[in-house]
């Protein structure tokens, strides 16, 4: 039955919300002609930097002229960004469609299939329909019982850097959730990894035989930075340019080169030409994005500490000896006090707000946490409000950051394109 674009997104956002039941997601697919079978994958896990990662990867394979399926969450801006084609987002009515074709399937399975498992049945049945050559997939969250693992082999398992995230169903020290996240290595694939904590990752690779390569950071040399982007050498290519400012995306870029070239050494076509063109290439929307300048006002989708200090370290070494204005809203359930830590040495002051979600910390309660460390807070009601409270009173060369969640990024992002100074 033909459904609408806006029935699909009803539909999907009506699923639960949970961990997956890999079995009965391998059942779907075997019912939709297992279109995970028929696309090579890229399969990248970590804590921070995995949504960079694939894009780096995924614009370097299309420059290469592979067709290059690309599979990411959450959104920041709309739905369909989480799934694209070459860089385009999956259409509204092809969005539809495959929705409609993956609920035909379920069956039995339709009321328990949490939202992220719908979503990656979709995404894996629209890359084998557009006859893709390769898809680069992002894990939700860990990696032996995400999703994403529903399928039985990958070309690359990746691995950005690890650290404390969800750590009620990951484990508490990084060892544990660098076991978790090793699930999704296969056997007859390669590894390519930021960082090995405590041996997990090679000790898991030695046991299935897979080949285990980390990233050389010795050989990273940053050239140049500024808020529009970086150039930096690593590994034998000189000049390499990106668009993303953050003080951490050289080395994200650098993992990506380093699992590219695994790729090549396993026969895939990947000149450095396109390395070079495939990075250039890469917006990624909310990742230390300056949006203005005069006062500069940057998104940052940080959600917790590793992720807030790479962010502080990013506008610090960009203005040294500065302290900065944070529009911040963070979910409940983060290392609110470890994100909180990380922010005050920087901080002038905090607008905080309540991001548009189920598992907002409440923007008072924010504000009364950072008053009781010595900071200056102020709770307001919306995003927008904050934004333009914060942009309003900055000085010309003043430095405000949005940063917390995702989910208030987009609203920010209006916020800032509404004022004029």
């Amino acid at each position: 039955m033909a459904v609408t674009y806006s029935e699909a997104l009803d539909f999907i956002h009506s699923r639960r919300h949970g961990g997956p039941d890999l079995a009965h997601m391998r059942t779907v697919l075997d019912r939709l002609g297992a279109p995970d079978r028929r696309v090579p994958f890229v399969h990248v896990a970590g804590t921070n930097g995995k949504g960079s990662v694939c894009a780096f990867i995924a614009s370097v394979l299309e420059k290469s002229g592979c067709k290059t399926g690309l599979f990411t969450s959450p959104f920041v801006r709309r739905f369909n960004e989480r799934i694209r084609v070459d860089g385009m987002d999956i259409p509204d009515e092809e969005l539809a469609a495959v929705t409609a074709e993956v609920r035909a399937a379920l069956g039995e399975f339709e009321e328990r299939t949490a939202e992220f498992e719908l979503v990656t049945l979709i995404g894996l049945t629209y890359f084998a329909r557009k006859n893709c050559d390769v898809a680069v997939l992002e894990v939700g969250m860990g990696g032996v019982h995400d999703a994403t693992n529903v399928i039985e082999k990958s070309e690359v398992s990746v691995f950005t850097s690890i650290g404390l995230d969800h750590t009620q169903y990951l484990g508490n020290t990084v060892e544990e959730i660098a076991a978790v996240k090793a699930g999704i290595l296969k056997p007859h694939g390669v590894c390519a990894a930021f960082a090995d904590p405590g041996g997990v990752l090679s000790a898991r690779c030695r046991e299935l035989g897979v080949p285990f390569t980390k990233t050389d950071l010795a050989s990273l040399r940053v050239l140049t930075r500024a808020p529009e982007g970086i150039t930096f050498d690593f590994d034998g290519l000189r000049g390499l340019k990106i668009r993303l400012s953050g003080a951490y995306q050289p080395a994200n870029a650098a993992l990506a080169i380093t699992a590219l070239r695994l790729l090549r050494d396993r026969g895939w076509s990947v000149p450095d030409a396109a390395v070079r063109a495939g990075l250039e290439a890469v917006y990624w929307p909310g990742r230390f994005e300056p949006l203005r300048r005069d006062p500069w006002f940057i998104l940052d989708g940080g959600h917790n500490p590793p992720a807030v200090e790479a962010t502080v370290r990013s506008l610090t070494e960009l203005w040294p000896g500065r302290k900065f204005t944070f529009v911040l809203g963070v979910m409940a359930d983060k290392d609110v006090a470890g994100i909180l830590e990380r922010l005050m040495p920087a901080a002038e002051r905090f607008y905080c707000v309540a991001p548009p979600a189920p598992r907002a910390l409440p923007a008072e309660k924010l504000a009364e946490m950072i008053a009781e460390r010595g900071g200056q807070a102020a709770p307001m009601p919306s995003v927008t409000a904050a934004v333009q409270k914060a942009l309003g009173e900055a000085a010309p060369e003043g430095i405000v950051c949005a940063l917390g969640s995702l989910y208030i990024l987009e609203e920010a992002r209006g916020a800032s394109a509404s004022l004029a100074f």
